[in-house]
């Protein structure tokens, strides 16, 4: 059953070697992220599994690594005690091992990757399934709210972008699964919210788990919605 999870978002410039000189205006932003991890590995989880967004679905079961040279860095991350054999991990998760990594995680780990528009229906039966992996599992659950805040941000302004991403920020924050799973599919598409999908996994593998939750981050630099919690 799941016993804990964290929520973060997975931008690139996470990575300091990749955002480089922008990478001290991120730092309350990785703080964040780092604590959560930190307090998702101290719940004692017997397996965790990172959940985030990718071009199609995928699982890691035996270990996996994605690098950042797309980003024209040369560093490679692998998730814990597993090998590297197998497809690359997709961006979103190799932000996630590198989170762990930093964390000093040992514990075994999987991943999974979901389409951005999977329907929510699926979603939610694939957080049931992951939930039942092993008596006590942790998700890092990697993904942003919209890209629409501003007239700089990715998806220039979207007068909606502010609504959906407070309506998400108290989901999260409430550790509230029927919240998540309301979410509407269609407006994160046209929103640009590419957590939607990784949070409503969160969504089925928390139904019933009585977990609370914490907001520990809720801000949108460069016009993108970033939020971190911990539910336990």
């Amino acid at each position: 059953m799941l016993v804990a999870a964290a929520v973060v978002p997975c931008p690139p410039l996470l990575v300091p070697e990749v955002a480089s000189g922008a990478a001290p205006e991120l730092e309350p932003l990785r703080a964040a992220c780092l604590e959560a991890v930190q307090e998702l590995l101290a719940a004692g989880a017997e397996l965790i599994v990172l959940v985030g967004g990718g071009p199609a679905a995928g699982v890691w079961t035996e270990g996996g690594a994605g690098s950042f040279h797309r980003y024209g860095v040369s560093r490679v991350v692998r998730l814990p005690s597993g090998g590297v054999d197998g497809p690359e991990l997709a961006p979103s998760l190799t932000v996630g091992a590198w989170l762990l990594e930093q964390a000093g995680a040992t514990t075994p780990t999987h991943a999974c990757a979901v389409p951005v528009d999977a329907p929510t229906g699926r979603l939610l039966g694939l957080g049931q399934g992951l939930a039942e992996l092993a008596d006590r599992v942790g998700l890092l659950v990697l993904g942003g709210g919209s890209a629409c805040r501003s007239v700089k941000a990715p998806g220039y302004l979207d007068e909606r972008a502010e609504g959906w991403d407070a309506e998400a920020a108290r989901a999260l924050g409430g550790a509230d699964p029927d919240a998540l799973a309301g979410l509407d599919a269609g407006l994160a598409a046209e929103l640009q919210a590419d957590g939607r999908a990784p949070w409503q996994v969160l969504a089925g593998a928390a139904q019933g788990a009585g977990l609370s939750g914490r907001l520990r981050y809720d801000e949108a630099p460069y016009g993108v919605g970033y939020f971190v919690a911990s539910w336990s």
